[in-house]
């Protein structure tokens, strides 16, 4: 019998680049992050195998993995999860994706969550959403050494609309409260506009990495910061046109702060999509993830998404909304 996970991938509003434990670990610092689990998913699905295949393990994904040991498995996600969870089964595993990866939309992380949720349901051992997250930290920043934060992996456990909160002695979740209205208002303002070009997070980051652990974007994370007690109070406010406006202001001040972590955030021809879509109607918008490519977050009125959509174009557009279930079992 065939199981199938399915975790969603996610945008970031407000706080990117507190995550990192590299700043918000460090004495009296604290880091926090709004965002949204998107409905943009990635399905990964296992069947048992007989046993007379001629080999052991067959993964499917951007490339196909035919091995009779786990231990030369390319995929690292799926060699590490294996071996630390003892899956000893012969397994055919397919992955699947409504959105490219090394985009900026946490697909990384998103797997990574979604692989232990599939084990799990495997092994028949039930894990919490707490659990999913805190086991895909753990193997994506302690085993496999990669350089990422630490709320892709909260956002596609736990899907919604959430505030993350971090400091040296772990993490808290608080959703955020929206009024229909309001939701209704954000979630059909909301366009990815694809740049073209993908990268690795990890990369990516070094720079701003090196940065942080040289305190040297104290200022610039505080400010991001500011902007997540600022975005709290917005979007539980009461009036969606206001919320908005105002929404898409703050998430223009909070691209413009991100732009100073690291030269390699954006390039000429990002930001002059950027502008493009701006001058004809997006209220704000930002780079998703870490930067260098993948997918701009515009807040577009509907009013206005035409006239962005054919100023942008050939740049492929994709509107998103949101996920409430996080990583779930859909079939079993």
């Amino acid at each position: 019998m065939i199981i199938t996970c399915r975790t969603p991938l996610r945008v970031s509003f407000f706080g990117g680049g507190t995550d990192y434990p590299e700043y918000f670990k460090r004495a009296g610092r604290r880091g926090a992050v709004i965002g949204m689990a998107i409905d943009k998913y990635i399905y990964i699905s296992a069947l048992r195998l007989s046993g007379i295949q001629p080999y052991r393990y067959r993964l499917s994904y951007s490339r196909l993995e035919t091995v009779t040991q786990a231990s030369d498995i390319q995929h690292n996600v799926v060699r590490v999860g294996l071996s630390v969870y003892g899956c000893n089964e012969d397994l055919d595993i397919s992955i699947m994706s409504d959105m490219p990866a090394s985009t900026g939309l946490g697909s990384s992380s998103a797997f990574t969550v979604g692989f232990v949720n599939l084990l799990s349901a495997l092994q028949n051992r039930p894990r919490t959403k707490l659990d999913l997250a805190k086991e895909a930290i753990h193997i994506e920043r302690d085993l496999l050494q990669e350089r990422v934060g630490v709320q892709d992996q909260l956002h596609a456990a736990f899907g919604g609309i959430n505030r993350f909160d971090f400091d040296a002695n772990g993490f808290s979740i608080r959703p955020v409260a929206m009024s229909s209205d309001c939701l209704e208002a954000l979630c059909s303002s909301l366009l990815l506009i694809y740049t073209g070009q993908t990268r690795h997070a990890s990369a990516t980051l070094d720079e701003q990495i090196q940065k942080t652990t040289e305190n040297k974007v104290d200022r610039e994370l505080s400010d991001l910061l500011a902007l997540v007690d600022q975005g709290m109070d917005l979007l539980q406010g009461n009036d969606p046109e206001t919320m908005l406006r105002d929404f898409g202001a703050m998430m223009h001040e909070g691209w413009k702060i991100k732009l100073s972590l690291s030269s390699k955030i954006s390039s000429s021809d990002i930001n002059t999509l950027y502008d493009v879509a701006r001058r004809h109607g997006a209220l704000g918008g930002k780079l998703c993830g870490a930067g260098g490519g993948g997918f701009l977050l515009m807040v577009v009125p509907p009013a206005y998404q035409k006239s962005v959509i054919e100023a942008v174009s050939p740049a492929r557009v994709v509107p998103v909304g949101l996920d409430t279930l996080g990583s779930t079992i859909i079939m079993r």
